[in-house]
């Protein structure tokens, strides 16, 4: 579904992203992790189109990604950020309708599944009628959600979406995330830094440091056959995996 050739950026001398090749299979969820700084938020925010490349080139679907085709084809993805990242002068039903709206859908279409949705997320339809600011994080992250399933993407890319809940909303969210992606078709592509989550929720785990791939494959993968020490170093600081894997 995604394709990265030689894909890497720098701001002003500094790599942000070494020059990579890396694909994500269609149908399948894969985590980007890794600690702070080490390229998985650009490498996301490349493939959508937000950020352009120094070098290289990103496909969608066969489709080359560029300043000019980028616009069209963010209407195929969806995208979510920490806290939703949701329109704070618009209800959570017109932040979840807002593409919907726009590109012309017929309005039974658009209640219609915003219907779905809300079964989806397991969030109340009343929620709908709410401003960002009267709902809570764990709620505004599944409004965040509810918009980027709207038009029902074929890629999915979550920036980590759960990074700034607690932990008790934070296990539930996970949970709810792992049946979506199953019920779903989706090719699903999130960041994170909790090597936990990503062995709970991806079928794929890709590993960063310093703008580079160390690693890929699944969590037995990374602990029978660390390619490095610092794959070791990594999975020895989390803390969390062996109670949520």
């Amino acid at each position: 579904m995604v394709e990265l050739k030689g894909v890497g950026k720098r701001y002003d001398g500094h790599v942000a992203l070494q020059p990579l090749d890396v694909s994500f299979e269609k149908g399948k969820v894969t985590a980007l992790i890794g600690p702070s700084g080490c390229g998985k938020s650009t490498l996301l925010r490349i493939i959508l189109g937000l950020i352009e490349p120094s070098s290289g080139s990103v496909s969608i679907a066969g489709e080359t990604v560029t300043p000019q085709s980028a616009q069209e084809i963010r209407r195929k993805v969806g995208y979510v950020v920490q806290d939703g990242g949701l329109f704070p002068h618009l209800t959570a039903g017109q932040n979840v309708t807002l593409m919907s709206k726009t590109l012309g859908r017929q309005p039974t279409e658009i209640e219609g599944r915003l219907d779905e949705l809300c079964e989806l997320t397991h969030i109340e339809r009343s929620m709908m009628q709410r401003y960002p600011a009267e709902l809570s994080g764990g709620q505004r992250q599944r409004i965040g959600l509810m918009r980027a399933l709207a038009l029902k993407p074929r890629l999915l890319l979550l920036d980590e979406p759960l990074g700034a809940l607690d932990p008790l909303v934070r296990a539930g969210l996970q949970s709810d995330l792992k049946e979506i992606f199953k019920q779903g078709d989706q090719t699903v592509v999130f960041v994170t830094h909790d090597m936990g989550e990503a062995a709970y929720l991806a079928d794929h785990i890709v590993l960063l440091r310093s703008g580079q791939v160390v690693q890929q494959g699944s969590l037995k993968d990374f602990q029978e056959q660390p390619a490095e020490p610092f794959v070791n170093e990594f999975l020895s600081a989390q803390r969390q995996i062996g109670a949520i894997a």
